[in-house]
């Protein structure tokens, strides 16, 4: 091999990604086992964490997939199976599955996983944030409202909470991805909540793409309503503020 060709391989090596590892954890919720999908950058750390939570699908292929982009990026990513092991891609019986979910048990289960990566070794327990997408979204905001440890949440196009105690009790910063062509939530539920988190003094970055509907940024949307070019640049959105506020020295 010529010494050229073996340097710029060695830069390319250099210059990817860490390859994450994956396994799946229990944890404690209540009386009850929880489980989810860890994972985790290579190396020692400590890390940051982000808690991954689920579409209405479950813990799918994608939603792994998420989380194995964030180890990519350097966090441990701790995924949550809030349905306890059903996963399905028929809508009609996602949605029973997310109306057959107890609202204070998904609530107890984030907790329990939040204090499950604060417990471990290699990640900086003041430095977990959460992401979530649909369903994910609304619980990453309704968990912030809950947990004042959190130290930065992602929603994508979930239903924002309208309650102005609860929304005050909100301390991590909010980054939020919507489409201007969803109708739950609607711009307006979008413009009004990020108004509301304006007005307690919060930090918050909200937008909403044009020509986006509902869960633009799965590629497995079975309406068709994906958009790269917004997913794209969401993710990128993400990622920076990830970097920003669970990586930087704020």
């Amino acid at each position: 091999m010529k010494p050229l060709l073996l340097v710029g391989l060695v830069l390319i090596a250099l210059a990817s990604p860490a390859l994450a590892a994956e396994q799946t954890v229990s944890f404690k919720s209540g009386d009850e086992t929880a489980n989810g999908f860890l994972a985790t950058p290579e190396g020692k750390g400590p890390f940051p964490a982000v808690l991954v939570i689920q579409e209405w699908w479950g813990v799918d292929d994608w939603v792994k997939g998420q989380a194995r982009a964030l180890a990519k990026e350097g966090y441990v990513a701790l995924a949550p199976d809030l349905y306890r092991g059903k996963v399905t891609n028929k809508q009609e019986e996602a949605h029973q599955l997310m109306m057959g979910t107890p609202r204070d048990r998904a609530l107890r289960d984030l907790k329990a996983a939040f204090n499950h990566l604060g417990g471990r070794p290699d990640v900086r327990k003041d430095r977990i944030g959460v992401i979530g997408w649909c369903m994910g979204g609304m619980y990453s905001l309704a968990f912030a409202t809950e947990e004042p440890r959190l130290a930065a949440v992602v929603a994508y196009y979930g239903a924002p909470p309208t309650d102005a105690a609860a929304i005050a009790k909100i301390k991590a910063p909010v980054l939020g991805n919507y489409g201007a062509e969803d109708k739950g939530p609607a711009p307006e539920q979008v413009k009004a909540f990020e108004a509301a988190l304006t007005k307690a003094g919060k930090t918050v970055d909200v937008k909403i793409y044009p020509g986006a509907g509902h869960a633009f940024a799965n590629p497995n949307n079975p309406w068709g309503g994906y958009r790269e070019a917004a997913a794209k640049d969401a993710w990128a959105r993400t990622v920076a503020f990830f970097g920003t506020h669970l990586k930087g020295k704020a």
